[in-house]
């Protein structure tokens, strides 16, 4: 955890923003490791959801708005801080009365992420935080980082409403980074990133990625997370859950995610890892990271290479079945907004 951060001294420039309101579930992860809680309003309303949010028990110290002009104005900020393409109503009138709006650029790629923590910390008057936490984000990369030359097997990630994350995506992004080739490129993906899950069936990957779990959504949008066809697919191949929060938001979080894939990939091949972690597959499913399939592919893997048990990834518990329904219905709303973008 980073320390708790101080506004740049010794400037003589106007003073830093100190009643920040965020109103995007991507802003606020940045925003809380950058500038000091007493300087944050409100998060958006999503920040402490921990099915969506990475920072979801931080956040419960904050209130949380929902995007409504009125309800962003009583807080009186100094500063607005939105992602492009959300709340584009709630910002209009602010700028129409008069507030000063921070738009951060939609990440898509690590280059975008850098972007967004530079754009933030800039406007809050923390340029050199800003450039820690990049700093922070690149030697994470740096370190799983795999050999030019070594073998990249197939993955897919897999998600409500049978989305995948084809280029231009953030978990294409990290799939590439970890070592891996991804199918969606080169498969015809429909609406949002929609993929067949016929397709999926004929031509599995090397690595099964959920990036939401079967019972993640009680919903029918989630369904195609409990085909039997799928579970077919996950009891023959290796599977890994790379949950929402490390994902979701072009964050540095999504660091995370690249480091769990990497020691995924290294099961997968038998390589000797940085003591792996990945998660197992959902509940009912196959062989996990290593295993049978890592065998198949490169005779016997040593047991040690299997980055899975055969637990079930934890459930969030404190989510309605009501709030399931929204943050699904959200997940594919916002799969659905980045299409030709990063998801």
């Amino acid at each position: 955890m980073l320390a708790a951060p101080r506004a740049d001294a010794g400037s003589a420039g106007p003073q830093p923003p100190a009643r920040i309101v965020s109103l995007n579930v991507c802003t606020d992860q940045i925003l809380v490791d950058l500038v000091a809680p007493s300087r944050i309003r409100a998060l958006s309303w999503l920040a402490a959801d921990p099915t969506l949010s990475a920072i979801a028990d931080r956040a419960e110290a904050f209130p949380g708005v929902r995007d409504q002009a009125e309800e962003v104005l009583a807080l009186d900020p100094d500063l607005v801080i939105a992602q492009e393409y959300s709340a584009t109503a709630t910002v209009s009138m602010l700028e129409r009365l008069g507030r000063k709006v921070l738009m951060v650029p939609l990440a898509t790629d690590f280059e975008g992420i850098r972007k967004a923590v530079r754009t933030i910390s800039a406007a809050v008057g923390e340029t050199a935080r800003g450039e820690e936490i990049v700093a922070r984000f690149d030697a994470r990369l740096a370190a799983v980082k795999p050999p030019a030359r070594e073998h990249r097997p197939t993955a897919i990630a897999w998600e409500v409403n049978s989305l995948t994350s084809g280029p231009r995506t953030l978990l294409d992004e990290a799939m590439t980074a970890a070592g891996f080739d991804n199918l969606a490129r080169g498969e015809a993906l429909g609406a949002g990133g929609r993929l067949p899950l016929e397709s999926l069936v004929a031509s599995p990957p090397d690595l099964l990625v959920y990036a939401n779990g079967p019972d993640e959504f009680r919903t029918v949008t989630a369904d195609n997370l409990r085909h039997p066809a799928l579970r077919e697919v996950a009891r023959r191949r290796p599977t890994i859950h790379i949950a929402m929060p490390q994902w979701l938001c072009g964050t540095p979080e999504l660091a995370g995610a690249v480091e769990r894939l990497a020691d995924a990939r290294k099961a997968l091949l038998g390589i000797a890892g940085r003591g792996a972690t990945s998660s197992p597959p959902p509940p009912g499913e196959g062989p996990g990271v290593g295993g049978r399939h890592a065998k198949a592919l490169h005779g016997d893997a040593p047991a040690a290479a299997s980055a899975a048990d055969s637990s079930p990834p934890p459930r969030p518990q404190s989510l309605t079945s009501k709030g399931r329904g929204e943050a699904a219905a959200l997940a594919v709303e916002f799969a659905a907004s980045r299409s030709g973008g990063g998801r």
